[in-house]
């Protein structure tokens, strides 16, 4: 990162990496002086978190993003687990702890707080940089340590795939706290010299873990012009029928829209490329610290996740489960195991000739049928997905003779007829035993919002199911 260039554009001003790294050093400085050890952050997107991160790393401070769509007894289950003993955030933010020593700080000429927690040393792996918290499916966030040297390697990674598309810049949509943008949309970008355009979550149409207010967001996109986004397939989703509905397309501006978090699918892929979103879907996890796989221009296969990315190193089980090396986390907080030199994801998939990954599922989502045929969901949700009707899709028939699915379609005025034919398309891929000969139309889009999905779009089956069990004709899951 030049000291000359734009580092970063707050859609205000312009950020040299100089100015950056100045403000940084003063930060560092002043976190070492009241013997900060483990920070967290706890704020929007802005040039401030940008700067918090580099002096946490110049410090050798252990830095602990903590996202502000949590709720507060995971927030509280993070500082607790990772040893916080610093809290940088807003004043009125601050104000939820009454009960800590406050003290003023000025950031980039902003007025901030650092909340002072009781210090509690708490084990870690040697050589922990960063500790992300994945918010999973149940309440208690699970903490991955990261080092640097595993972060970077992937932004090198990333930098050497992407240097024929010559992005210069890159408008983050996605809150830092989350790992996929500030490793891929922060770190990426800027070890490369672009510019990242860096708005507050509100400006780019993002509330909490899911609400998304489309004509906001492509109105950023419009005014700012970036040559690359990182979205999650509901956004995705979202933006594609949006300019279909409004009859208008993407910037021109635009080369790469990465999108990850969850399955995408080939039909919203399709979609949204005929509408000027140049989509290409990836595929990581927090424990390779983000990004594994990725399709680009020049080297895409629709439908697939991707081909490995220059730092990372891929291998299929003989169970099916898929396994990754080159830049692993250096364990879980609260663990004393490190992780080997592979670790298994808990996806199944297969890698085809040419080197693209294909996940068909999670492990754990295996299904097995009455008449004892086992299926993954994620393998028929895909088909589903492949046809431009559908948008999102879960799949039942554990102990069932047949298997059902909720969809949920791409375009709102999509009728049965369209559905029904979309069913029939993927039929015709699949075995007899994967077949869907049930379906219901879902009351609601697979959202967090909705109750029916994780912060990262994947769907809760528990809670899709007890919802349109009555509607497929199959029993619903046990209340707990």
């Amino acid at each position: 990162m030049s000291a000359d260039l734009i580092a970063l554009d707050d859609g205000v001003r312009t950020w040299r990496a100089a100015d950056i790294e100045l403000q940084a050093m003063a930060l560092a400085q002043q976190l070492t002086a009241q013997g900060t050890r483990v920070l967290a952050t706890l704020m929007d997107n802005s040039p401030v978190w940008v700067i918090a991160d580099r002096a946490a790393l110049q410090a050798g401070i252990v830095h602990v993003p903590l996202p502000a769509f949590f709720t507060p007894e995971q927030i509280a289950h993070a500082l607790g687990a990772a040893g916080v003993d610093t809290v940088l955030t807003l004043p009125p933010v601050a104000a939820r702890w009454p009960q800590a020593p406050a003290v003023p700080c000025e950031v980039a000429g902003q007025p901030f707080t650092l909340l002072r927690l009781p210090a509690r040393a708490v084990p870690m792996p040697p050589g922990t940089a960063k500790i992300t918290f994945t918010s999973g499916t149940t309440g208690a966030p699970k903490g991955v340590c990261l080092t640097a040297a595993a972060m970077q390697r992937v932004a090198d990674g990333l930098v050497a795939a992407m240097a024929p598309l010559q992005v210069q810049r890159h408008l983050c949509a996605l809150p830092f706290a989350v790992l996929l943008e500030n490793i891929a949309g922060l770190m990426a970008p800027l070890t490369a010299g672009a510019t990242c355009i860096v708005l507050s979550l509100q400006d780019v149409g993002l509330t909490g873990s899911s609400s998304f207010d489309v004509a906001r967001f492509h109105a950023a996109v419009v005014r700012h012009r970036p040559n690359s986004l990182i979205l999650l397939p509901q956004m995705l989703r979202a933006w594609t029928g949006y300019l279909a509905q409004t009859r208008q397309r993407a910037p021109d501006s635009l080369k790469l829209v990465a999108v990850g978090g969850a399955a995408v699918g080939m039909g919203l892929v399709q979609a949204a490329r005929s509408l000027g979103i140049p989509a290409y879907e990836g595929y990581g996890l927090s424990e390779g610290a983000s990004v594994q796989t990725l399709n680009l221009p020049g080297r895409d296969r629709p439908g697939s996740a991707g081909a490995a990315l220059p730092h990372a190193r891929l291998r299929i089980a003989s169970d099916g489960e898929i396994e990754v090396a080159g830049s692993l986390f250096a364990g879980y907080l609260g663990d004393a195991h490190a992780p080997g030199d592979w670790w298994p994801t808990g996806d199944l998939g297969h890698v085809d000739t040419d080197g693209f990954l294909h996940v068909d599922g999670r492990k754990k989502n295996l299904l097995i049928t009455a008449f004892g045929r086992n299926v993954s969901p994620e393998w028929v949700e895909t088909a589903l997905r492949g046809h431009p009707a559908i948008g999102q899709a879960v799949v039942f028939g554990d102990a069932q003779p047949t298997l059902s699915a909720v969809l949920w379609p791409l375009a709102a005025d999509a009728d049965e007829a369209q559905l029904q034919a979309a069913v029939d398309a993927a039929n015709a891929q699949l075995p007899d035993y994967a077949r869907v000969q049930r379906w219901a139309r879902a009351t609601a889009p697979f959202t967090a919002d909705a109750g029916m999905a994780t912060a990262n779009g994947r769907p809760q089956r528990a809670a899709v199911l007890a919802r349109h069990a009555q509607a497929l004709g199959i029993p619903a899951p046990a209340v707990a």
